[in-house]
């Protein structure tokens, strides 16, 4: 029999610090309920409500390499440890400023992510590059406003820039060749299976763009108050983000014909996204009032919050099975052990 105060469910049983779960516990009596506090391998976390069987806590800082264990605490008990496991983010590198998903290298796993900066700023060095060691380093601060990143199908890496609305080309020796141009505000970046490019101008154009870089309009979209954000689908459809003012937002698909249609609406500001190799649609957003990476099902009949994170842009799967999250000035790596597609 469970103990009065034992954690019996945990939702989401993912997130990063700052990022606020659910805990579910064997009932307690209401008036203790003011001196329950929750700890997370020992570092506590914050309780933003609690009643006598729920409570809203917030994820304490902590670098954790493996799941951590919740324990009960009360003022005039002792612990009460639980059968429930959880897993926080381990930070990989902060002073950044993603404003899109980062990007992984499909030749040795290494993680591109910006200090993208206002617009118009020119910062000290504008990407780094994250070994699959850990190790940072400085890789380029020749692109204003790098905003998406993304890796065609031979490899090649590609940034858009949302200052001047050009697509880049990066060579293996890190210079810049510009690809495409007069992009408008150039965001968001993906390629289709023929290794076409699409590119998000969001004022509220998406660019169709040939391989020799030649652009031409290929559908409207509602303008962003910040930036669009693209994947291609496992049915080569287009999925589209681009948050709006309303808390009520949508993810756009876009089909081969240039035909928009809503894929899954009910979303607050929605921004990065990428599949898994099951369909399954991941959007850094908030559901309910919840805020981090929400899973969507391949028929856009079920949606949950499987990652707690507040501020979060974007997010990225590494070949090993990790889930990237990018923040507004971190990225955060978490073992789910999720394949992403090779299209991501």
């Amino acid at each position: 029999m469970a103990t009065p105060g034992e954690v019996t469910r945990i939702h989401p049983t993912a997130g990063i610090p700052g990022g606020e779960v659910t805990l579910e516990y064997e009932t307690v009596p209401a008036v203790i309920t003011r001196d329950l506090d929750f700890g997370f391998d020992g570092a506590q976390g914050h309780v933003t409500a609690a009643g006598k069987a729920r409570a809203l806590v917030r994820l304490p800082e902590i670098d954790a390499l493996k799941p951590v264990q919740v324990v009960t605490n009360f003022n005039s008990a002792g612990p009460v440890k639980s059968t429930q496991q959880f897993l926080i983010g381990r930070k990989l590198a902060g002073d950044l400023h993603p404003v899109a998903n980062p990007a992984f290298d499909p030749g040795d796993d290494s993680l591109y992510v910006t200090r993208s900066g206002s617009r118009g700023e020119h910062v000290p060095v504008s990407i780094f590059r994250i070994a699959p060691n850990g190790t940072i380093e400085d890789f380029s601060s020749d692109i204003m406003n790098p905003t998406s990143i993304a890796f065609d199908r031979t490899g090649r890496m590609f940034v858009t820039s949302r200052f001047d609305g050009c697509v880049y080309r990066v060579g293996k020796e890190r210079q810049l060749i510009t690809f495409a141009t007069d992009l408008g505000i150039a965001t968001g970046l993906a390629f289709n299976r023929d290794g076409e490019m699409f590119v998000g101008d969001r004022s509220g154009t998406i660019y169709r763009i040939s391989e020799i870089g030649e652009a031409v309009p290929w559908a409207e979209h509602e303008p962003s108050v910040s930036a669009y954000h693209l994947a291609m689908g496992p049915d080569d459809a287009l999925y589209v983000t681009g948050p709006t003012v309303s808390s009520f937002d949508s993810i756009t698909r876009i089909g081969e014909d240039g035909i928009p249609s809503i894929f899954f609406r009910g979303l607050g500001r929605p921004q990065g996204l990428a599949f898994d190799r099951d369909g399954n649609l991941y959007v850094a957003a908030s559901l309910k009032g919840r805020r981090g990476i929400v899973r969507v099902s391949p028929d856009a009949s079920h949606a949950e919050l499987v990652v707690a994170g507040m501020n979060l842009v974007g997010l990225a799967f590494g070949g090993d099975g990790v889930m990237v999250v990018a923040t507004n000035d971190a990225v955060y790596s978490i073992p789910l052990g999720i394949q992403g597609t090779l299209l991501n």
